[in-house]
């Protein structure tokens, strides 16, 4: 909600109607709506190796200990809602 303009749009309409939305066009287009946990650790997961670290906000890079990659924090988080896979 940082994006002043965004924010304003989605506050209006709602968190459900928000998804509602975009689950209509992705069905429109042939595209997968695939709703990740809230509390699901992008960040704090390694998405070269799995390690988890904890990481406070300020921190903007991720340093993994084990394998030793490098990478942006939000590029890392990125990658690791791409590869999530839900649980069964």
């Amino acid at each position: 909600m940082a994006n002043h303009k965004l924010a304003g749009a989605i506050s209006d309409i709602g968190f459900y109607e928000f998804k509602r939305q975009l689950d209509y066009k992705c069905k429109m287009y042939g595209a997968n709506l695939v709703l990740v946990d809230q509390w699901f650790p992008s960040t704090k997961t390694c998405s070269n190796c799995g390690t988890k670290k904890d990481m406070p906000l300020s921190v903007r890079t991720f340093d993994c200990p084990a394998c030793g990659i490098s990478l942006d924090r939000d590029w890392n988080a990125s990658l690791n809602i791409l590869n999530w896979e839900p649980s069964a």
